[in-house]
C-alpha cells in the first residue's frame, strides 16, 4: 500500500523527536506515537514539507497548550482507551514521507489512522497558530 497524502487533520504514525531530546543530541525519536498533520506545502521542486503536532498520554503540566482528544474520537482513529491530548506548542516539520513514517500497530502497509473530525482539527489548527504568532512553537526540523 502507498503512502497517504498528506493533508491536514490526517492522524499518521511517526518517530517524533521532542526538542528537548534534539537539544540533548538524539537525531531519532524513542518511539512511534499519532502525531497530526497540521500542514502540507507542496514546494516548487515537488517536495512536500509537513509539520505534524504530537500526540501523547501524558498529561501535559500546562493544559493551556494541548486539547484532550475526546474518547469518540479515538475509537474513530482505532486508537486505545487511554486520555490522549495533542501538543500544540512543539511540532516537527519533515520532507514527506521521510524515514520515520512507521506503519501503524498491527499493519505493515498502513501508516495512518484516519482524519480527526474537521470541528477538533480546526480548534487544533487555529491554536497552533495563535502559538506561532505569540512564538511559542518549538519546531524541530526532521530533515
Amino acid at each position: 500500500m502507498p503512502y497517504p497524502q498528506p493533508e491536514p487533520g490526517l492522524v499518521i504514525s511517526y518517530s517524533y523527536l521532542w526538542k528537548h531530546e534534539h537539544n540533548t543530541g538524539l537525531n531519532e525519536g524513542r518511539k512511534k506515537r499519532p502525531c497530526v498533520i497540521i500542514l502540507a506545502v507542496e514546494e516548487k521542486n515537488g517536495r512536500k514539507i509537513v509539520t505534524v503536532a504530537p500526540i501523547t498520554h501524558t498529561k501535559p503540566i500546562k493544559t493551556a497548550r494541548s486539547i484532550e482528544i475526546p474518547i469518540k474520537v479515538k475509537r474513530h482513529l482505532n486508537l486505545d482507551e487511554n486520555q490522549s491530548w495533542v501538543i500544540l506548542d512543539e511540532v516537527n516539520q519533515f520532507v514527506w514521507p521521510g524515514f520515520d513514517l512507521q506503519p501503524v500497530p498491527g499493519s505493515k502497509t498502513r501508516y495512518d489512522f484516519g482524519f480527526l473530525p474537521p470541528k477538533l482539527f480546526e480548534k487544533i489548527k487555529t491554536k497552533i497558530l495563535d502559538f506561532i504568532i505569540q512564538q511559542r512553537v518549538k519546531t524541530t526540523n526532521r530533515d
